[in-house]
Parts: structure tokens; C-alpha cells; sequence
């Protein structure tokens, strides 16, 4: 039986979804109905990647019985509400990164899918891309023996787009990029919590933070420093130093096909897209499909690479950080 996906949002980010599901065998995965604001753009979307059904508001999409699991594209201070529109209609749930606005209601996001008893999953996709299993191998295998430094960046000129700078969009550079900087600490430090964190950034005159540096300290004396920005390019690689060797993720960390362990690289491809895309490397959103339908296959509700309690963590970091640096969002207040 093919997972049957319907996508909400018809914007950017879910047009690049959408084509790399087409990259997935169609007999494991298809897409069934998609929905969005205004009828004419669902109408539109559907023409263009062949969806049978297509619905102007996303309430209908929640009420379609032939819909598995739902694919969340809208930007992140709708997240809150639109998850738990689909959990409350019993729908298995894909949402992008960042999974809310603040550890509040990533809280009350996870509660109401355990309570509706359904799968939900952060689409932090760098975890799903080959590099990252790949890394994530040699790290248990010991390669680099104990890892003390863990270093990132990421930052692309965004100050021309109203979502990353705009405080009601949920702008500013932590939420946007900084969150694949702190994913990837997280997950190379297997998921456990910083004993502190230390923050500063620059913000903009809107209230949200365009440049923001991170140290992290870990158990046994162990470090982590990123930088993300929305308001100057960075070489955007990352560096995993252990006490016999180093992994490094070239330029894009965020969907690396390449890594280059102690000096050797080896190139893992992402699947050529069937149409145009919005995005870089985005038919690499195929990896994390499959493990959502991987776990809905062996009726799991969380997957165990991006878990509830790896979506928790990256809130609690974000909300300290934003703290710290200045920046507060009126979900915050609430």
C-alpha cells in the first residue's frame, strides 16, 4: 500500500516536497490531495504535480479519509495552530523546522499527538540525507575517538525576504538557519543537553536577530560553536573534531552530499527532480519521507532519528539563545 500524502500550504517549500516525493517509487508514495488558502492556488498546484484533489481551505484537507499523513508548509507562527488541527483530526503529521514558535507549544503540539494517538515528526531532513547516517556510523563506531569541537555555520543573504526579517512572519536567522546549526550539535552529541549556553547576536530594527553566535558546553568538557546570519554569506561547512581524527561537511550543511573524513571525501548525490525546484538540493526531502513511511509502516509514532524529545531540546536552546540575545515574539507573551 502506497503512503497517501496531502500537502498544506501550497508555497515554495511544499512545491520542493511535493517533487521529491515524485523522486520515491509511486507504488510506496503519492499524494493525494493538497490544500491551501485560496482554492485557486491549491488548484493551480494540483494541476501542475498531478494531485486529484485539491481544497481553499486546509479544514477540508483535515476531513479527506483518504489522506495518511500530512505534510505542513506554511510558515512557522501558523505551525501551533495548523498541527493541531490535523492531531485533533486524527492525521499523521510531517511539519517543517522549526516545529513551533517557542518550547510552549512544541509542548502543546507533541501533547496533542500523543493524546490523538498519531505520528508526528519534525522535517528537520539534513538527519534523513546519507551524510548524516553516514557520520552518525562513524561516530558510533568510535572513528574519531572522543569528540571535544563541534563547529558550524550558516548564513545566506536574507535580508530581501519580509519571512526572515519580519517579527510576525517568525523572521529572524536562528529559527530560519541557525536551527540546522543546533540539529546537527544535537544530534553528533546524541541528543543530549548543553550544561550551558552562551549567546550574542546582532539584532535589526524589526526585533529579530540577523547574526547570532553560539558556544555550547557539553558534559566532559566538550564544546560546540555556531554562527548563523541572514545578513552576510558564511562558508556554511561544519567541522566534528575528536581526539583521533575529523569530519568535515562541506557547503550546504543544511542538504551536504559530500563529507570528507580525516582529508578523504566521498560524494553521496541527491535524486535528479522531476521539475523545477525553489530551494537547493531539495530533493533530498525524499529521505525523510521514507522514514515517515517507515515508522507508519511498523505503527510508530515518533521516529527515533528526529524524536519528540530532539524537537524539545532545539526549543529549549532556542528559547535560552533568543533570550539571551533580545528577542521575543508575541507567542511568547501568551
Amino acid at each position: 500500500m502506497a503512503t497517501r500524502w496531502g500537502i498544506c500550504s501550497a508555497g515554495k517549500i511544499s512545491n520542493d516536497f511535493t517533487v521529491a516525493l515524485k523522486t520515491l517509487p509511486a507504488e510506496e508514495h503519492q499524494v493525494v490531495a493538497v490544500a491551501a488558502r485560496k482554492v485557486e492556488d491549491a488548484q493551480e498546484f494540483a494541476g501542475k504535480h498531478n494531485i486529484p484533489r485539491s481544497y481553499g481551505s486546509y479544514e477540508e484537507l483535515a476531513r479527506d479519509p483518504d489522506v495518511d499523513v500530512v505534510y505542513i508548509g506554511v510558515i512557522h507562527p501558523h505551525h501551533l495552530k495548523t498541527c493541531l488541527l490535523f492531531t485533533n483530526a486524527k492525521k499523521n503529521v510531517l511539519c517543517e523546522k522549526p516545529l513551533a514558535m517557542n518550547t510552549r507549544e512544541v509542548k502543546e503540539i507533541l501533547d496533542s499527538a500523543k493524546r490523538n494517538n498519531v505520528f508526528l515528526m519534525e522535517a528537520v531532513w539534513t538527519r534523513f540525507f546519507p551524510v548524516s547516517v553516514e557520520i552518525r556510523r562513524l561516530l558510533a563506531q568510535g572513528q574519531l575517538g572522543e569528540v571535544k569541537m563541534v563547529r558550524s555555520e550558516f548564513g545566506v543573504p536574507l535580508m530581501h525576504v519580509p519571512r526572515a526579517v519580519q517579527k510576525e512572519l517568525g523572521g529572524g536567522s536562528l529559527l530560519d538557519v541557525g536551527i540546522y546549526c543546533l540539529q546537527f550539535t544535537c544530534m553528533v552529541y546524541n541528543g543530549e543537553k548543553p550544561e550551558s549556553i552562551q549567546a550574542t547576536g546582532v539584532c535589526l530594527e524589526t526585533g529579530v536577530d540577523e547574526t547570532v553566535v553560539v558556544s555550547l558546553k557539553f558534559s566532559g568538557n566538550r564544546l560546540a560553536v555556531f554562527t548563523c546570519s541572514s545578513g552576510v554569506q558564511l562558508p556554511n561547512e561544519a567541522i566534528i573534531a575528536g581526539t583521533k581524527g575529523t569530519i568535515k561537511v562541506p557547503s550546504p550543511i543544511w542538504c551536504p552530499t559530500s563529507l570528507i573524513v580525516n582529508g578523504k571525501e566521498t560524494q553521496f548525490p541527491v535524486p535528479e527532480p522531476g521539475l523545477p525546484l525553489n530551494f537547493v538540493n531539495s530533493t533530498g526531502m525524499c529521505y525523510e519521507a521514507e522514514e515517515v513511511r517507515q515508522c507508519l509502516l511498523k505503527g510508530l509514532k515518533e521516529s527515533s532519528v528526529m524524536s519528540h524529545a530532539d524537537s524539545l531540546l532545539l526549543a529549549e536552546v532556542e528559547d535560552e539563545v533568543r533570550r539571551q540575545v533580545g528577542v521575543v515574539y508575541s507567542q511568547d507573551g501568551q
